[in-house]
């Protein structure tokens, strides 16, 4: 009889006695949780129970014995923990010394640990195969991959390791239904932790795994990472315990809980996961929830009413905002320009579209945990550095930003500016963002609406974006609102052929991700409200967190709500611009009269719906429920 077709006591009876060597357990008990073990002594269970709280998906824990209890009676009727994994491993100060078939022989030392059963992701392989998500281990008779990372667990007491996780290929077009899956079994590490290229993860090469079998990929496949309860073992040996075991990877426990008991009803919700692509050097997908993504693509759509009716829909590119706003989310350092000197015949030339996003979006970043820095032209450093501290003493931001410039001296400028010592490995910065900058143009000069060319007004920070293209790790994303602003290159086809003077203006430089607004602050605006939508989505978190450590909770989320853009805050930052001088490029557009300081309806108008979008609280309906 095949093995597939057997109950888990029945297997249990099979590796008990001995009578036939499964190597691992990945395809059988289909339908049934498979469980992790790890076994310690009962001084130490405390503060391990509280490391596998502190890392919810790579130890989800489903069961703690008591000292030397065999038995684990919510999962199993008549188990033995002593025989009933088909091989364990025995540590002795952190060190594997040998592995075994039984645990029987040390039956004396057991009386005095505690056994806890960690949830496994073979438990969810029957779920993806009745998806139509091919397991390309079952197929090739093979034990899952499993990597040992360079991203660290939440420290408890004395245990701290590297997460464990396992990978499966995927096929791009499955992803979606991959992440939905999974993430219905919370008891079984729950949705993806990474999707895309291994070194992100500090995992060097696929087909050398640290634990189990390297898995072939199609060629459509895309690698997809789940936290693994391995993790356990690294714990373990970490700590350098006198003497403990683990199952041997692979060889998991058989219980006899039902896969369904421990499904998390969220896939009738809106909390159902979606993919997408962030970047594709290195390969990076993130995660977001189906509310999330609608919220945001609202906000998308909000920003492309057209006040100055320049035709800026014809720039649109759906979810610009989504997938910059994504991969914002995972970015630690971000690099923030704006600047367009469009009044070049007046002391300071430059526009007050552009600062005003530039704060709001430095702002939340902040209040995120980001490291930002704002790039700004040379002769306009000082009046920079003193509207950021306007901003600071009227509360518009919370703390300055340091203001930089970038010369471009020499030819390797851009690429020392970027990276520590030059190195493309060791990038300072993981996000470029142009905001109402302006834009080299194909023939090298810098345009404004009207056609002038305003070179001499401009540094060229352009060669950063052109630069941190061939720099992997760094993304970057233009907004504009004419096609003349720096990152706007993604669309120059459509600003020749549609945008007035296109052929002339167009900037040339592309930036990865080119969101287009009816006012490029408004574009500003919409980047911080959905870093704000998407920061307070549990399935975006806890992907950006890897599945470690707690969830933000209300207090976290008053403090990125504080930092939301609002009417007061971006009428404050109209009057400080004025203060220094600088004058408005739209007067009409923007709200703000030349010689005073009344604001125009449409732009707070516009300002107050983003911020009520950001913070509307959405009801879970059936037009949300996902599919799969």
């Amino acid at each position: 009889m095949s093995l597939s077709s057997l109950s888990p006591s029945a297997l249990r009876h099979i590796i008990r006695e001995q009578r036939q060597v499964i190597g691992n357990t990945s395809g059988i008990a289909a339908g049934y949780l498979q469980a992790n073990v790890v076994i310690l002594h009962k001084d130490l269970a405390d503060e391990f129970e509280a490391f596998c709280r502190a890392n919810p998906s790579p130890l989800p824990l489903l069961y703690r014995s008591e000292p030397g209890e065999w038995g684990c009676p919510p999962l199993s009727a008549q188990a033995d923990i002593r025989e009933d994994c088909a091989q364990y491993c025995v540590f002795e100060k952190g060190a594997l010394v040998t592995k075994v078939a039984s645990l029987v022989p040390y039956t004396s030392q057991l009386q005095d640990m505690v056994t806890f059963y960690l949830g496994c992701s073979f438990s969810f392989e029957r779920a993806l195969k009745q998806a139509g998500v091919p397991v390309r281990n079952a197929e090739q008779g093979r034990n899952v991959s499993m990597f040992r990372t360079s991203v660290q667990c939440v420290r408890a007491g004395p245990f701290r390791c590297p997460m464990v996780v396992s990978m499966r290929p995927v096929p791009r077009d499955k992803l979606d239904v991959a992440a939905q899956c999974t993430h219905r079994f919370p008891l079984a590490h729950g949705g993806p932790v990474h999707i895309g290229h291994p070194g992100i993860l500090g995992i060097p090469e696929l087909w050398r795994p640290d634990y189990g079998d390297a898995v072939e990929a199609s060629p459509e496949d895309v690698p997809m990472f789940w936290a693994c309860g391995v993790t356990g073992a690294e714990a373990v040996q970490s700590t350098k315990l006198a003497l403990a075991f683990t199952h041997s990877p692979g060889c998991m426990f058989l219980t006899d809980r039902e896969e369904v008991t421990a499904a998390s009803q969220t896939s009738e919700s809106g909390s159902c996961p979606l993919t997408f692509c962030i970047s594709q050097n290195p390969l990076h997908y993130s995660i977001a929830s189906k509310t999330a993504v609608q919220q945001v693509r609202e906000l998308e759509q909000l920003i492309q009413e057209d006040p100055g009716q320049r035709g800026i829909q014809a720039l649109f590119v759906p979810d610009e905002l989504l997938r910059a706003c994504l991969s914002l989310s995972h970015a630690s350092s971000v690099l923030i320009t704006t600047g367009f000197p469009t009044h070049y015949m007046h002391d300071p030339p430059e526009e007050t579209d552009g600062p005003p996003g530039a704060v709001a979006m430095a702002a939340m970043l902040q209040a995120l945990g980001k490291h930002v820095v704002i790039v700004a032209d040379q002769r306009a450093m000082e009046l920079n550095m003193r509207i950021i501290q306007d901003a600071v003493d009227k509360g518009v931001i919370k703390s300055a930003v340091p203001v930089m410039s970038f010369q471009g001296s020499s030819p390797d400028s851009a690429l020392r500016f970027l990276c520590h010592d030059g190195d493309p490995s060791k990038p300072r910065f993981d996000h470029l963002v142009a905001v109402e900058r302006s834009g080299r143009a194909c023939d090298g000069n810098y345009y404004n609406m009207r056609g002038v060319n305003i070179k001499h007004l401009v540094d060229p920070i352009d060669d950063l974006f052109t630069t941190a293209s061939t720099v992997p790790g760094i993304t970057t994303t233009g907004i504009g609102d004419g096609g003349n602003e720096l990152g706007m290159g993604k669309v120059k086809g459509a600003v020749k052929a549609l945008m007035p003077k296109g052929s002339l203006i167009a900037c040339d430089v592309a930036a990865d991700f080119a969101i287009a607004a009816g006012v490029s602050n408004w574009g500003g605006y919409a980047v911080a409200c959905s870093l704000y939508l998407l920061n307070r989505c549990d399935v975006h978190r806890r992907y950006v967190q890897k599945g470690l450590g707690v969830l933000p909770a209300a207090r976290e989320h008053s403090l990125w709500a504080a930092s939301l853009p609002s009417v007061p805050k971006e009428e404050e930052m109209l009057r400080i611009l004025v203060k220094h001088g600088v004058r408005s490029g739209k007067t009409a557009n923007l709200g703000l009269e030349v010689d005073g300081l009344t604001f125009h309806p449409t732009h707070s108008a516009m300002v107050q719906r983003l911020r009520d979008l950001s913070l509307e609280e959405r009801t879970v309906t059936k037009a949300l429920r996902c599919t799969s």
